[in-house]
């Protein structure tokens, strides 16, 4: 699969969404964060992740803003917090997040957790954003197939996304084919499951071989099964290292051997997950 820095996905809008991004969750301080985002474009990256709970979209506005980069080069995704779900109140959420990045778009805004007896007037708030235009696409978050597949029943707008924990620990294969099959692009946070796996022998055994990082090959295995993939770092060499993957590939002998890893491996607390089963 030839990739390299510029690959993106076409979602079902029609939006371009860069296959690689940068996630900013707990980035640092606002001087420091607005650094490493500047640095993140820099370096390529086009596709930057942000959420109204992070604190940090005025950070990620002004390095949009400062980068010197066409707007419309650089790919921008935000979130409702579950606090600010129901119709009205992610209409303001919106338009709230769209004050501290001081941008007129958001590329891809989510519902970050499907609150429950919310979210689905969220959905239809959502509908509301992208019909107006203050959203290029719209998506979701941490959904389940349950939760995609009543969305379905009550609104004929699919979801662009669906961000949710995957990675080569916690490889949800079922969800990726549901993706797969009704045009909903599922994207990766904690790709690297916080790093708490990475001495993994069979990670360890297949970073050696290809001259990589076990880091590099757990991105590199999201992208290859077209997840988009947004790794957070708040080190200037992790971010370069994390962008460093387009000159090799894995395997189809080696990407099965990763695809057995899966222990369903998961940093959530389980009483936040279960809040929200769907």
């Amino acid at each position: 699969m030839a990739l390299s820095i510029a690959s993106t996905v076409l979602l079902n809008t029609g939006v371009a969404m860069p296959l690689l991004g940068l996630g900013t969750w707990q980035l640092g301080a606002a001087e420091e964060a607005v650094a490493l985002i500047k640095y993140a474009l820099e370096i390529g990256y086009r596709h930057i992740d942000t959420a109204a709970a992070y604190g940090n979209e005025a950070e990620v506005g002004r390095a949009v803003r400062e980068s010197g980069l066409d707007r419309h080069t650089i790919f921008v995704t935000s979130k409702v917090w579950t606090s600010d779900q129901g119709y009205d109140e992610t209409l303001t959420a919106c338009r709230a997040s769209l004050s501290r990045l001081g941008l007129d778009v958001i590329d891809c805004y989510l519902i970050h957790w499907p609150e429950p007896g919310k979210w689905q007037a969220s959905w239809r708030a959502m509908e509301t954003l992208l019909r107006d235009g203050l959203c290029r696409s719209v998506g979701v978050s941490n959904f389940t197939i349950n939760h995609l597949q009543e969305l379905a029943g009550f609104s004929p707008l699919i979801p662009a996304v669906n961000q949710v924990e995957f990675n080569v620990f916690n490889y949800r294969r079922d969800l990726l084919e549901y993706s797969h099959a009704h045009r909903i692009q599922l994207e990766a946070y904690s790709p690297l499951a916080r790093g708490h796996k990475l001495q993994h022998p069979t990670l360890q055994a297949i970073a050696a071989h290809y001259g990589k990082t076990p880091a590099q090959i757990a991105l590199r295995w999201c992208l290859q099964h077209q997840v988009v993939t947004i790794p957070k770092s708040a080190h200037r060499e992790r971010i370069r290292e994390n962008v460093d993957l387009y000159d090799f590939a894995i395997s189809p002998e080696d990407m099965a051997t990763l695809d057995t890893l899966d222990e369903q491996y998961s940093h959530i607390d389980p009483a936040w997950k279960a809040r929200f089963a769907g």
